[in-house]
């Protein structure tokens, strides 16, 4: 794999402002930001490693401040730049998969707690870009291949099996031999679903996440549904029109369609959108009464598995509204209680199907479901 010239790509990077709030402070551009810079792409939120305590840096940069303290990190927001600063520091684990525990460190050490040797290279700031690359990453890099650090990688945290399918989807990578082997024992059991979710849900974010789903079939990781990730790519086509543009974050959609669930939510979302698409609505009327309760998630799903009638309560059906309300049919005599209620879906399920054109007929409607007529 051909590798950009990493001073030039470095010079691209607008950190005048960061170059100056650092003053005398060594820092480093490192991990992620790096390796896109060798590949030639462009680094998202880059990456900096400070020798010393971030919170001055990131208040003398000016800009919006969101400060991480337990992990010694910062996000800063300054103009269309954004930073994520973070106190080089070493990492300790108590047990197979626990939260690390974390203690500040030279870059060294720091480079030595990172998951893949792609990742684990870093550029002084201060520097003309020269690449300090202790583990070999540019040469893993070139040849397309994850190489985690050292043999205990996916036991201290097994999530990095899911990035290892996040990179190697993206990037078109393949797995080092011995980091496949030890991959294939991952145990993902050792941390809570919230973080799994956490980093399923990053795949999901990514604009062509089917590569990495499939990986984590392939490699046993996470069991996915046999027509999950075709599902997936229906719902990321519909997303992008009417009417669901707005209704539904794309990337929890996908992971719903992918996975069965939300991040951090346990209900099987795919079982609820088959029982959705079985139904066979024949009037508009009948496919509000069978949406009713479900939100514009489920029936996204629905439509992807082939429910027409879903979309057109999201697009039509649930964008009606009446010319009169509750207080219509308390000033004509209703008691406060059931009955309205009862009144008013009479009446919009009539206006929906056409069968009333104006609000004397909605009242009239409503009033006759209301007594119970």
């Amino acid at each position: 794999m051909e590798l950009t010239d990493l001073k030039q790509a470095l010079a691209r990077l607008p950190l005048g402002e960061l170059r100056d709030a650092l003053g005398d402070r060594p820092a480093y551009l490192v991990g992620g930001a790096v390796r896109d810079l060798l590949l030639g792409r462009e680094p998202g939120h880059p990456d900096i490693a400070i020798d010393g305590e971030v919170e001055a840096v990131a208040h003398a940069l000016g800009g919006e401040v969101r400060n991480h303290e337990r992990f010694g990190t910062a996000t800063v927001w300054v103009g269309d730049l954004v930073l994520d600063l973070a106190r080089t520091r070493s990492e300790t684990y108590g047990y197979p998969g626990a939260l690390p525990s974390v203690e500040p460190a030279p870059l060294s050490k720091d480079l030595e707690r990172r998951d893949f040797t792609v990742n684990a290279m870093a550029i002084p700031i201060a520097g003309d870009g020269e690449l300090i690359d202790p583990f070999g990453g540019r040469d893993d890099l070139a040849a397309g291949l994850l190489r985690i650090l050292h043999a205990e990688s996916f036991v201290d945290d097994p999530t990095r099996a899911l990035r290892a399918a996040r990179y190697a989807g993206r990037l078109g990578f393949g797995l080092e031999e011995e980091t496949a082997r030890l991959l294939a024992a991952a145990d993902l059991s050792t941390v809570s679903s919230d973080r799994v979710d956490a980093e399923t849900l990053r795949i999901a974010a990514d604009p062509d996440p089917w590569a990495a789903f499939g990986l984590l079939e392939a490699w046993g990781v996470i069991t996915i549904g046999p027509d999950a990730i075709e599902l997936g790519r229906r719902v990321a086509a519909l997303i992008t029109g009417e009417p669901w543009i707005g209704q539904a974050d794309r990337s929890v959609a996908i992971h719903a369609a992918v996975l069965g669930h939300i991040p951090s939510g346990r209900r099987d979302l795919v079982e609820i959108a088959h029982g959705l698409a079985a139904k066979q609505p024949f009037r508009p009327s009948e496919e509000l009464r069978a949406a009713d309760g479900h939100d514009e998630l489920e029936l996204l799903l629905a439509t992807a598995m082939g429910a027409a009638w879903a979309e057109r309560v999201v697009g039509e059906w649930r964008l009606v509204e009446l010319d009169i309300d509750g207080e219509d049919l308390l000033a004509a005599g209703i008691p406060q209680g059931p009955a309205i209620g009862r009144g008013l879906e009479a009446a919009m399920a009539a206006k929906v199907d056409g069968a009333v054109i104006c609000r004397d007929l909605e009242l009239e409607v409503a009033l006759a479901a209301a007594r119970g007529a």
